[in-house]
């Protein structure tokens, strides 16, 4: 007989913020893993509106009830490197995509290919996001809320609260 083999997962972005629409993932992902790794990518080109320490702050406060509802461990892990490389630092064995659009798929179809000449004993999951959250992208919601929008429908409150007070 085989011994248990913990099943985690990496879900890579930048969640610059976290929105619902990554919470959705997020809580389906930790169905089909022993232990979630949600990726966050530093990314220093992308400039993001939230530092990695806030980012990393955010995630942790959302996943929390998360992790205790589904009994997934849910950790954040900042990376600078490649992402399956990331993937090999974390011990992961699947690395989980969320997917709004077509759009998406061909970018992570290329993705996916590159990753698989890396290394192809690290599986790719899609997961497609809820039809209510398809449209959520963080670059919107910091374009709506830095425009004084109402972002309330594509994050939880703190993370609204977050947006607030950033842009005034």
């Amino acid at each position: 007989m085989r011994g248990f083999r913990m099943r985690i997962g990496l879900y890579p972005g930048t969640f610059d913020p976290i929105t619902l629409g990554h919470i959705d993932i997020i809580r389906r992902a930790a169905a089909l893993v022993d232990r979630l790794v949600i990726g966050v990518a530093i990314n220093r080109d992308k400039g993001p509106l939230f530092s990695l320490e806030e980012r990393v702050a955010m995630i942790e406060a959302e996943c929390r009830e998360l992790s205790e509802q589904t009994g997934t461990e849910i950790v954040p892990h900042p990376f600078e490197n490649l992402l399956i490389d990331c993937a090999h630092d974390v011990g992961a064995q699947i690395i989980v995509r969320g997917l709004r659009a077509v759009a998406d798929f061909e970018y992570e179809f290329q993705m996916v290919g590159m990753n698989r000449v890396l290394d192809d004993s690290v599986e790719t999951v899609f997961l497609m996001a809820e039809a209510r959250h398809q449209a959520i992208a963080s670059k919107l919601v910091k374009e709506i809320a830095r425009l004084g929008g109402d972002v309330s429908n594509f994050v939880t409150p703190p993370v609204h609260e977050a947006l607030k007070a950033r842009f005034g």
